[in-house]
């Protein structure tokens, strides 16, 4: 069993790239790798030109990882300055500090701060080396909404000089708002690579939502044209299909149907489907 088997792939400098992919689907391992932390069984992986440990020693690569450890009894300045004193050349650690946004708590013990707070000093460390690349696994995790928006307005910014951003997240909508190309893998292999618009068209079909009193999935399923899926939500039904035209003539024309609304697929529905339709290719192709 191999955890990644398919992944080939260039990243240019500059480029913000979102790296997604359910559950066991070689995120980590593949991440592992880019930082030196496991060696692939076959094939090779370079950071600009190099090993990725010898990368990662010449400052070249840092990472912002959601389970690294803090020491909780030293304050957030402490913290930047003993992490420095493992670099040869760092940038200054008040530079770092506004950077993250956590200036006004540079002397707050790091027990005391918050989740979002921790993550913050994370990305603090992380740029203390004033990497080219920079890897970030679940970074916004434990942040507020205002947090998370100028997280990433100041990701925007470095990749804006030539940083590289390579993250893995769960929350969808900011590889949708905020890469410039979204990298989807399942059981290790690569089964989407571009822009979030590409990868949201590669998902066909679109949604009819409307307001239907006392409707039923059974009823629905056995009259409405070209329906993939049906779900009732109290009184609104979505029906996704492949012809939603043909299906909002049916609603208008044969029901009591009101408030119609024809939806595209979001960056969710996309992820869903394109990992859903992988996993049932490769059944069917097991069974041949």
């Amino acid at each position: 069993m191999h955890a990644v088997r398919g992944i080939d792939l260039d990243i240019e400098p500059g480029e913000i790239v979102a790296f997604l992919g359910p559950n066991g689907a070689g995120k980590t391992t593949t991440i592992d790798m880019v930082l030196g932390l496991s060696q692939p069984t076959a094939g090779e992986v370079t950071i600009l030109g190099e090993a990725p440990r010898t990368a990662i020693a010449h400052g070249l690569v840092a990472a912002v990882m959601q389970t690294a450890g803090l020491l909780k009894d030293i304050s957030v300045r402490e913290t930047l300055q003993l992490t420095g004193s493992l670099f040869t050349h760092t940038a200054s650690v008040d530079s770092v500090m506004k950077r993250a946004g956590i200036t006004e708590i540079a002397d707050r013990k790091v027990q005391k701060c918050s989740g979002g707070q921790q993550q913050r000093l994370r990305f603090a460390m992380a740029l203390l080396s004033d990497p080219e690349v920079l890897v970030l696994d679940e970074p916004t995790t434990g942040m507020d909404v205002e947090g998370r928006r100028d997280f990433w307005a100041a990701i925007r910014q470095d990749a804006g000089k030539g940083r590289t951003i390579v993250f893995a997240t769960h929350y969808l909508e900011e590889a949708d708002a905020y890469a410039d190309r979204i990298i989807l893998v399942r059981q290790g292999e690569i089964v989407a690579d571009g822009t979030a618009s590409e990868i949201k068209a590669m998902s066909a079909g679109r949604t009819v939502r409307a307001t239907l009193p006392g409707a039923t999935t059974e009823s629905l399923q056995s009259a409405v044209p070209s329906a993939d899926s049906i779900e009732i939500r109290g009184e609104t039904v979505l029906i996704h299909s492949n012809d939603t035209d043909a299906v909002a003539r049916y609603l208008l024309t044969e029901t009591t149907a009101h408030d119609l609304e024809i939806e595209a697929r979001g960056i969710e529905d996309a992820f869903i489907a394109l990992t859903s339709s992988h996993t049932e290719a490769q059944t069917e192709e097991s069974a041949r």
